[in-house]
């Protein structure tokens, strides 16, 4: 059984709250600032699996559910999506900086299991593509199950299909929303546990349509739990909203802190993507548009307006458009959108989302305060490139971490920061430094 040991029930920290469980997370002379004082963007991916075209499998279990719904002629889409594509995207995107989010559905519309075998393809065809995503797609790319096979919910003590086409047997609508967290978890831990089976490593989830939209206490709960249980992760994280919405912030939301001060301190992180799958669609159907997310003339757009007010920059797409039945039309509004990103912006700095949970669990629940020309922080869980602003020019800094000093290095430029430097404007001081679990210090003169 997964127990809550420990865990706050109903616990949430999201953007502009204050944690309560800390005094002066937010001193009058000290804020914490974005990762290197950059805007975070990253790139997720859904409905990505190996070899398996989750839209040609997919479309006509939804549509069993749903007939009226889903009157796409899907026997026209192919039904792989082949590692050759997987190389291109991956090349084209280390040679532009990108990372984020690769789903591996375990199950793929219930057509084979990727830690056993999917039929269709041969043994080596799927060892080949597992080993392609897990050797070089990662560490640029987080790795999640989306959920198990994102079409008919799995009997877990059995490992075989509900027999029922209806929504409450369907993952993507009712089941999962009256479901416990420990239930939760034990179907999101049987997930995770088919792609450690498949060799790979993963710090959070996604959740398949509209799954545990109206359960995020117990999702974010069972979140918890599995990851823990799997993989011992210390700072899970998973996908489940996306606002485009402006008045809505997209900054990630902290669920269940627990165990702040103490040696098992917890919280489950929500990654929030800020666009609409304006690429192709989880279909491959629907043509995409780059001017959505940024105007050819780099003045607007969805992705404009997030960086603007510097929060984390996420967008959003599913594999079957990126591929787009081989046309690649969302690979293409891709190339669009980064290029224009990258001609309009200087300060972006691509992540992954367990970076982003990772760091905003810090920015979020390290206690801080300051002294004249000390700072001291007590962090529950460590992270790199921690970013503060003090109110003061200051002549130089150290990092004290138990008995080891590390000095940091003056940049001329707020652009050059990164771990171990710091860079002095005409009224303040921005520091960037590795901050170690439990209690560190910066002295500065």
């Amino acid at each position: 059984d997964f127990m809550r040991k420990g865990l706050a029930s109903s616990a949430l920290i999201s953007a502009g709250i204050s944690n309560p469980l800390l005094a002066n997370n937010m001193t009058s002379e000290v804020t914490v600032l974005n990762p290197r004082n950059r805007v975070p963007v990253s790139f997720i991916i859904d409905d990505s699996t190996a070899l398996v075209n989750m839209a040609y499998y997919g479309i006509p279990q939804f549509a069993e559910v749903f007939p009226q719904q889903y009157l796409q002629d899907w026997k026209k889409l192919p039904r792989e999506i082949p590692d050759d594509f997987v190389r291109e995207f991956r090349d084209w995107c280390g040679e532009n900086g990108v990372k984020g989010k690769y789903s591996m559905v375990p199950f793929p519309a219930c057509t084979g299991w990727l830690h056993r075998f999917i039929p269709g393809w041969s043994k080596t065809d799927l060892e080949e593509s597992l080993k392609l995503v897990r050797d070089t797609m990662t560490p640029n790319w987080d790795i999640h199950p989306e959920m198990i096979s994102h079409t008919r919910v799995i009997n877990t003590k059995t490992g075989l299909p509900y027999p029922y086409a209806t929504p409450e047997y369907m993952e993507n609508w009712e089941w999962s929303q009256t479901k416990s967290a420990d239930e939760l978890a034990d179907y999101i831990g049987y997930a995770l546990n088919v792609l450690k089976e498949a060799g790979f490593y993963c710090e959070g989830i996604t959740t398949p349509g509209g799954f545990g939209s109206k359960n995020m206490e117990n999702l974010a709960l069972g979140t918890l739990e599995a990851q823990k249980e799997v993989y011992k992760t210390e700072v899970p994280h998973f996908f489940r909203n996306l606002y485009t919405d402006p008045e809505k912030s997209v900054e990630p939301e902290l669920f269940h802190v627990s165990g702040i001060g103490t040696d098992d301190p917890r919280c489950s992180v929500h990654i929030i993507g800020c666009t609409g799958d304006w690429f192709g669609g989880w279909d491959g159907l629907n043509p995409g548009d780059p001017d959505k997310f940024i105007s050819p003339d780099l003045a607007s757009g969805r992705m404009v307006e997030v960086i603007e007010k510097q929060e984390p920059a996420i967008m959003v797409c599913h594999w079957p458009g990126i591929y787009y039945n081989g046309d690649k039309i969302g690979f293409n509004v891709l190339k669009t959108v980064v290029g224009r990103l990258h001609q309009k912006y200087d300060h972006l700095y691509w992540m992954t989302l367990s970076e982003i949970a990772r760091y905003w669990a810090a920015k979020k629940l390290t206690g801080i305060s300051a002294e004249k020309n000390r700072i001291l922080f007590d962090a529950p869980f460590s992270t790199k490139e921690f970013t503060i602003k003090v109110d003061k020019k200051i002549k130089g800094a150290e990092l004290l971490t138990g008995r080891d000093t590390t000095d940091l290095i003056k940049k001329n430029t707020v652009l050059e920061l990164s771990d171990s430097s710091y860079y002095v404007d005409k009224k303040e001081s921005i520091l960037c430094f590795k901050l170690p679990k439990g209690k560190s210090e910066i002295n500065f003169n």
